[in-house]
């Protein structure tokens, strides 16, 4: 969880810890009203603890609150022009800004995960060689 190729290089769990940020940062602090707690430069930090178990926790934690809120907006469809953040002081992550409607803030995040993820699959490679993927 902890190993990366070199120090410019994130470990799964840089990666598990910046996903849940960006979800924290992006979801739950404008729709859910829930203070903004994330700390980005440790989500990035060289040599970040997790176990396997944690990651696991926080990665599910992660993707049922997209889930939860994308249930939310396929009852709400109107929502998704609505610009959460129009009204806010102004944004610094580059993926949006204070214009950006719902729709394409899950459009970002979409992305953002997706490429995270990929880079967890190509470090997991990396490091453990071709993964043998078990189903239930």
């Amino acid at each position: 969880m902890t190993w990366s190729p070199n120090q410019e290089s994130n470990s799964i769990a840089n990666l598990v810890a910046h996903i849940r940020g960006c979800v924290h940062s992006r979801i739950e602090t404008i729709f859910y009203d829930i203070a903004d707690s994330r700390d980005r430069d440790k989500e990035f930090e060289y040599g970040l603890k997790m176990t396997i178990e944690e990651a696991y926790n926080m990665t599910k934690e992660s993707f049922d609150i997209i889930i939860q809120y994308l249930e939310h907006l396929s009852f709400n469809p109107n929502l998704l022009l609505s610009q959460p953040f129009i009204n806010r002081p102004p944004l610094t992550f580059s993926q949006v800004n204070n214009e950006t409607t719902v729709l394409n803030l899950m459009i970002a995040m979409v992305r953002e995960i997706h490429y995270h993820t990929g880079q967890i699959i190509y470090a997991a490679k990396i490091r453990k060689g071709q993964l043998i993927w078990q189903y239930d």
